[in-house]
């Protein structure tokens, strides 16, 4: 019987090492196949504003299906880790940041401790710079609590949020 995949956001507004978001995003994957973490699909790169300040550099976003023996836990400490490596400092909840690597979802299960785990990742139905790229990769996704399709989820998205984040080009695998 296969099993549901892990999937991954990725995100990054500010430069890190003089690299770009766009190339960041890309090195962070290498980075995690550097550790044992199979990178089995990658959608598009896509655009979108920074919130909750619109005058902060612009998203670059997008969404990896991975594979690994690793439990929840320990994924996010690693998605954690890799974070660290490239610059990352948690001040200030939703400031800019130079890599943002979130678990959305690892085998359609329910996982929550105190440390932070929270998967499915909680804010996932309400974010176009989530649900777009995933959508291009796992059309046929469904929330694993409420087995609500994403486009479904995609349709009930503010139209405001749906015309400001767009594909900036095509995926990698």
């Amino acid at each position: 019987m296969k099993t549901s995949p892990i999937y991954i956001a990725l995100g990054a507004n500010l430069p890190s090492a003089g690299r770009s978001p766009a190339q960041t995003l890309a090195l962070a994957l290498e980075a995690l196949e550097a550790r044992g973490i199979a990178v089995v699909a990658r959608s598009s790169d896509w655009h979108s504003p920074a919130w909750p300040d619109p005058s902060a550099p612009a998203y670059v976003n997008a969404v990896a299906e991975i594979a690994t023996d690793l439990s929840p836990r320990a994924l996010l400490d690693l998605l954690h880790a890799v974070e660290a490596e490239f610059g990352r400092v948690r001040h200030i909840r939703w400031e800019s940041r130079v890599l943002d690597l979130d678990l959305l979802d690892y085998h359609g299960g329910r996982f929550t401790d105190e440390a932070g785990l929270d998967v499915p990742h909680p804010r996932l139905a309400d974010r176009a710079f989530v649900l777009l790229p995933l959508a291009e990769i796992a059309p046929h996704w469904c929330q694993p609590e409420n087995p609500r399709p994403i486009a479904e989820m995609i349709a009930a998205l503010p139209p405001e949020d749906l015309a400001a984040t767009r594909k900036l080009h095509t995926g990698l695998r």
